[in-house]
């Protein structure tokens, strides 16, 4: 009996100092992980930092900059003001947030000579706010943009600018900048002089152009950037300034090929604007200099103004109809786009498009992607199409009130026989009831 007491006091004995062993391990493992939760912030990476800054408004940005030292320094290191968008507006006529004043103050005093990839963006239809863009582009003079965007999301704003005061302002950075590779203008009173400006300091580094309703411009003024800007890739302009000699220039042995071209073809009073006809070899010359290249042409025109159009072919790859189009038209279409690669018809009327939809699956071998809005087909002739087209047609957005029901397919067929032809589920798009 006692030698089994001895044993059971040892065992016990022994067991109570492996579970202060182990109570040992875990308080030391709790030690250490209370540690390691409580950094010191101040002295994170300076690299970290800089990452976590990228994704902060500037307003935050400022804020957390008033934290310590080391994170003071890392607000004004340059490689975060490379990239910068400055919003505009009067807080008297919109609640968006706007850029704080003395925050551009400061970024002109102490960044200007940083910034590289710049564009302004004047959220109100206020005059004061595209004159603050002005102000700070003309205070711009030592720096040297890589790319410029002016956006105004309600328009108009620097259209409502005397034109001297804009060309003043932009004419500092075309000047100042000599390497410009992309220029977003559209909406501007831009004008021929400037262009020339833009040209002789910029013409080996612009790339891109978009400059869509500047009415400033002369197809002579657009030419000129075209005659020495031979390394542009994309361009955008309205119809008006699109002409044969400007394919042709853009088509030269020492111009680059064009990888995008957008045109605007717009008419704001029905029957006042008169739309002139470019020849088929132009467009025949510069699809053979650029034979990949995107050509998008959004038309807001009235049905009685398309008459100049798709009477021959024509090299477009993306069609956007905003306005209504007639029957005749979307079938010229078919006839005489054999590239389109997207097709969106906003707007048709009442008479079913049947035979043009059958006519441009026929013809456009490359469609991959259409949408139709206020139209009407009929369902047999929609499983047709989209028979027709295949699995190519990556993208279809149709209305469900675009489809007539016909004795062949109902609402609720269409959907499974359309999804048979994709090879994947496809229902139409349902028009929201609120």
């Amino acid at each position: 009996m006692k030698r089994g007491r001895k044993t059971n006091e040892a065992n016990s004995s022994s067991s109570e100092e492996a579970t202060e062993k182990e109570s040992k391990r875990h308080k030391g493992i709790d030690e250490k992980t209370i540690v390691v939760q409580s950094p010191d912030w101040a002295n994170l990476l300076q690299d970290i930092i800089l990452q976590v800054f990228q994704y902060l408004p500037l307003l935050d940005r400022a804020h957390a900059s008033q934290v310590c030292r080391s994170w003071n320094q890392v607000f004004h290191m340059p490689d975060l003001w490379r990239c910068f968008e400055f919003e505009l507006n009067q807080p008297a006529t919109s609640y968006l947030r706007a850029t704080h004043p003395e925050l551009i103050k400061q970024i002109i005093k102490r960044h200007s000579n940083h910034l590289q990839y710049v564009s302004f963006k004047v959220v109100d239809s206020s005059k004061e706010s595209a004159e603050a863009a002005c102000d700070i582009l003309s205070q711009l003079v030592n720096c040297s943009l890589k790319t410029l965007g002016l956006i105004s999301t309600a328009r108009p704003s620097f259209m409502d600018l005397p034109k001297s005061h804009f060309i003043s302002a932009l004419t500092v950075v075309f000047v100042n900048s000599k390497s410009l590779s992309s220029l977003k203008i559209d909406d501007t009173p831009v004008d021929d002089p400037s262009l020339k400006v833009l040209v002789a300091n910029n013409s080996d580094t612009l790339k891109l152009l978009k400059m869509s309703s500047c009415p400033h411009v002369s197809p002579a003024g657009i030419l000129c950037v075209a005659d020495q800007c031979h390394g542009l890739r994309e361009l955008a302009l309205n119809y008006h300034l699109l002409s044969d000699e400007l394919l042709l220039a853009l088509s030269s042995e020492k111009h680059v090929r064009l990888e995008h071209l957008r045109i605007d073809v717009v008419s704001e009073n029905p029957g006042q604007t008169q739309f002139h006809t470019i020849q088929k070899s132009s467009w025949d010359a510069f699809i053979k200099h650029s034979p990949k290249v995107n050509l998008v042409m959004y038309f807001f025109l009235y049905e009685e103004e398309f008459d100049p159009f798709f009477r021959y072919e024509i090299p477009v790859t993306h069609l956007y109809f905003g306005r209504s189009v007639s029957k005749d038209v979307l079938g010229r279409v078919g006839m005489t786009c054999p590239r389109l690669v997207e097709l969106v018809v906003c707007a048709n009327g009442l008479r079913p498009l049947d035979e043009e939809l059958i006519r441009i699956a026929e013809r456009c071998k490359y469609l991959s992607a259409v949408g139709l809005g206020e139209c009407e087909v009929s369902c047999s002739a929609f499983v047709e199409f989209v028979k027709m087209c295949g699995g190519r047609l990556s993208q279809l957005s149709i209305m469900e009130e675009v489809l007539i029901p016909d004795q062949k397919y109902s609402l609720e067929q269409i959907h499974w026989e359309v999804s048979k032809h994709l090879g994947r589920v496809w229902f139409p798009d349902m028009m929201p009831t609120w």
